[in-house]
């Protein structure tokens, strides 16, 4: 399977996915450690995926989501954003609900 193809089968498979550079257990950039931080905080389960494994994986997925910086927060195959509109949303209180419906999604 070609990268492209693995990268959209991640996102239309995992209800919530964070693509990082790291891992949920040991970010290495403090705009992925924030993303965890709030995605901890709501105790969602989540895919985190380490782009810092292969360099291709950054250049695919910004062509897919056409947004260029890491991290990169999907949930329900939808991009929110990055750490900056993550972190906004959660201090507006915007973020749970959309949380909330991926994890129905599971249910």
């Amino acid at each position: 399977m070609e990268l492209a193809e693995q990268i959209r089968k991640d996102i239309a498979t995992h209800p919530i996915i964070l693509y990082m550079k790291g891992t949920k257990e040991r970010p290495l950039c403090g705009f992925s450690h924030a993303v965890v931080e709030v995605l901890n905080h709501y105790g969602v389960d989540y895919k985190d995926v380490n782009v810092l494994l292969d360099p291709e994986i950054r250049i695919q997925l910004a062509e897919y989501s056409s947004w260029p910086t890491i991290p990169q927060l999907f949930v329900n195959g939808e991009l929110v954003g990055g750490a900056d509109i993550v972190r906004e949303l959660h201090f507006r209180g915007e973020l749970l609900p959309v949380l909330e419906k991926a994890v129905l999604r599971t249910a």
